[in-house]
């Protein structure tokens, strides 16, 4: 096992990193990725073991990081509820030790941000949030790497940042771990979120995490919300763990449809993002996710190219 790195960091929310480190982290995605597509072999990271427990099942996660580990020459273990004894017969601290003394990265996707809290104060090797009930960081990453690449300067001297300055995205949908991460990526990087959600469904800015208030704008009905938007974007209206309310978020949430008309509010070329999976005729509408705005492929690929950077980093630290 080889030592824990002299200034261990965890990617637990968007929070944790600064503006400067994303900047970093953004342009080595641009590098990790143009290599990808030029078949250039590039394994950083050969001898690493990333270990994934999931509590929460997943495809783009799972995919993402274990596709991602290999190319970067690493190995993966996988590893379910059902394979571990995370939070039952064995306390979370316990399972962090024994772990992190094999591997040299742990990625969780689970239900309670406390969890993974818990996991990593006991870890001796960085730990990513895969997805909690609270955040899901590594997604708005590859959201934000996205629109740098649609929207922002070319050339290796641009600063990936720049194109973010005074932009405004529309969340429209549910309040949950994506909104409380794209207000955290606001207040950050100097963008600000127009959120709309149901009655019943807001944003809470305490489990957010957000001081600057100035960085978000609460808009009733989502077309206001959308009003000259550089990008909209929502989720699916029952996240995992909530599907009891399923019913009853569908009468809820049927003014909160992503459709042509929301789009047209936003600026002529406003983007749209969506998380994935996603329910045509529920969230968006079919003409809006497959239409020419739609850059919700591109953003499910960047989740792998994002988190290969991420990865680097935690582990190798500042490369050049």
């Amino acid at each position: 096992m080889k030592p824990a790195p002299a200034l261990q960091k965890h990617f637990l929310q968007i929070k944790d990193l600064r503006a400067e480190e994303y900047a970093y982290l953004f342009e080595r995605t641009r590098i990790i990725k143009t290599r990808f597509k030029n078949y250039e072999k590039y394994q950083p990271l050969a001898d690493r073991t990333l270990a994934m427990i999931f509590e929460k099942a997943s495809t783009r996660t799972r995919v993402s990081f274990e596709a991602g580990m290999y190319q970067m020459g690493g190995s993966v273990v996988h590893l379910t509820t059902g394979d571990t004894h995370l939070g039952r017969s064995e306390p979370i601290e316990d399972t962090a030790r024994v772990i992190s003394r094999m591997v040299d990265l742990v990625m969780i996707r689970t239900f309670e941000q406390a969890k993974i809290e818990r996991f990593a104060a006991a870890s001796r090797v960085p730990v990513i949030n895969g997805l909690t009930n609270e955040y899901h960081p590594c997604q708005v990453l590859a959201d934000i790497f996205t629109f740098i690449e649609h929207r922002g300067a070319r050339g290796g001297n641009a600063d990936p940042l720049a194109c973010l300055q005074g932009k405004v995205v529309a969340w429209v949908g549910d309040g949950n771990n994506m909104a409380n991460s794209w207000l955290q990526a606001a207040e950050i990087l100097g963008f600000k979120v127009h959120v709309s959600t149901p009655g019943g469904y807001e944003v809470d800015p305490a489990v957010a995490g957000v001081k600057d208030r100035s960085c978000y704008a609460v808009f009733d009905h989502p077309l206001q919300a959308c009003a000259g938007a550089h990008l909209v974007t929502t989720d699916v209206w029952t996240s995992m763990g909530y599907e009891a309310e399923n019913e009853e978020r569908r009468k809820a949430f049927v003014d909160w449809c992503v459709d042509e008309e929301m789009m047209a509010a936003a600026r002529p070329d406003a983007l749209f993002m969506h998380c994935l999976p996603a329910h045509r005729g529920e969230e968006v509408t079919a003409e809006v996710i497959d239409g020419p705005q739609s850059v919700v492929w591109d953003e499910a690929e960047n989740r792998m190219h994002v988190q290969k950077a991420l990865m680097e980093y935690l582990l190798l630290g500042r490369i050049g």
